[in-house]
């Protein structure tokens, strides 16, 4: 359990706005953080962002009960679910996203009014992350920064689709123009992700008046080294001196303690992200993309014996070892065994079919990761640049498999075809015939 999270907040109006249309939200007791920028004429964006965030935290606020089970891990018929969380969050969201919606239908000067919204609630050793726009979220662990958010603009999805250079984009016009928003319609697709929490993360809220000026994700890192407050302070004073066109708000939030000693789970996390990574499936995918994937997964840990998969069965999972070894047999037969790194089963992601094989612990406890074909399916369905990398990569494992029973084949084709040389190694004695007459 995280005990202890620190928090530090500033905003500031920018060197060039009249009045500032971004609103955030610190909950401490519910470990609730969020960041809103809002857009709309008339300080129209205003009303829009503080719509956001209070409709957020009020629906939150309501499920305080459902929270609670979760973390500490009610069981039975009250059990709740990473699933539960995360669709508590995305109704959080639409619910501000109609309520944004109604306010501007009935104010035309307030017609087409939305805001970005990125939030954070932190539940145990997790944290549950909603967003829509382009105000991000950065992680830090160690001496790593990632972005893991997705900007919903104009300039990203031209970057994702690969039509233009990234000089070509820099000259479109509106290129930074918001494609998601919360209230400019009824409902909006929320960004969802789980990621798993070590002693002394870091992550950053921030809305585009900071992200904007920021030359690399590495160039936080100077700034959160600093204490919590000046780190803060330091981060809306590069936005200014670079320009502060806009208004510049951000929550930096620190998980537990640094030296708070979880060295095991820092292990076994670090291993199943390393472990994925080396996948082929996997290979190609971003930090943000594998955080995703690792929020899909579950392990499961087996005993000397135990069956992962038995043959004929009809499977629906994707299993990847992450730390001792399996047997694979079929027919009783031993066929290979297969250690860290390793993979089985992995057409059971996109085929119902019998299993081929059997595959169980070997010499002694065993872990496994396990992907669900309904979890696959889902990230297909809400991910479509990852589906891509995904599709494409499963290609290639496809043909990789083409080619070796194809080699197989060949091998097995020489075999039957080649010359019999029998008789070369028995020479054919000539019997000698029989003194007795045959009657």
């Amino acid at each position: 359990m995280i005990d202890s999270i620190r928090f530090f907040a500033a905003t500031d109006v920018g060197k060039v706005r009249e009045h500032n249309e971004d609103n955030f939200l610190v909950d401490k007791k519910l470990a609730l953080f969020v960041v809103a920028d809002g857009m709309g004429g008339h300080a129209a964006g205003e009303v829009a962002s503080a719509i956001a965030v209070r409709t957020l935290h009020e629906e939150i606020k309501r499920e305080k009960e459902l929270i609670d089970d979760y973390v500490n891990g009610a069981t039975g018929a009250a059990k709740v679910t990473q699933k539960d969380i995360i669709a508590l969050l995305e109704h959080a969201v639409q619910r501000a996203c109609a309520k944004i919606h109604e306010e501007a239908q009935g104010d035309a000067d307030k017609r087409g009014m939305g805001t970005t919204l990125s939030a954070i609630i932190v539940l145990g050793h997790q944290a549950f992350i909603a967003h829509v726009g382009d105000t991000r979220i950065y992680m830090m662990r160690g001496d790593e920064v990632h972005q893991v958010t997705e900007d919903h603009t104009v300039h990203n999805e031209l970057i994702k689709r690969g039509k233009l250079s990234r000089e070509q984009i820099e000259k479109v016009a509106h290129k930074n123009a918001i494609t998601r928003a919360v209230g400019v319609y009824e409902r909006v697709e929320v960004d969802t992700l789980v990621i798993e929490l070590l002693p002394s993360d870091t992550f950053v809220l921030a809305s585009d008046g900071l992200t904007g000026y920021l030359q690399s994700v590495e160039e936080l890192l100077t700034h959160l080294q600093k204490d919590g407050d000046q780190a803060a302070k330091s981060l809306v004073e590069l936005a200014n001196e670079r320009g502060g066109k806009d208004n510049i708000t951000l929550i930096i939030v620190k998980v537990g303690e640094e030296g708070e000693g979880d060295d095991e789970r820092a292990r076994r996390l670090a291993l199943k992200r390393d472990v994925l990574a080396r996948m082929p499936l996997f290979a190609k995918l971003t930090e943000r993309e594998l955080l995703r994937v690792m929020q899909a997964v579950e392990v499961r840990a087996f005993h000397e014996g135990d069956v992962v998969i038995q043959e004929g069965d009809r499977g629906d999972e994707l299993f990847i070892v992450l730390e001792g070894k399996v047997l694979v047999s079929r027919g009783g037969a031993t066929l290979t065994e297969l250690g860290p790194g390793e993979h089985v089963g992995e057409m059971a992601l996109i085929r119902s079919v019998p299993r081929s094989a059997t595959v169980t612990a070997l010499g002694g406890p065993a872990e496994l990761i396990a992907i669900k074909r309904i979890d696959f399916f889902e990230i297909l369905r809400k991910e479509h640049e990852l589906a891509v990398k995904l599709l494409w990569q499963f290609l290639g494992v496809l043909a990789d498999r083409l080619d070796q029973t194809s080699s197989e084949l060949k091998h097995a084709r020489e075999e039957l075809t080649a010359e019999d040389i029998t008789a070369d190694i028995f020479p054919i004695v000539e019997q000698p015939t029989s003194p007795f007459p045959v009657r």
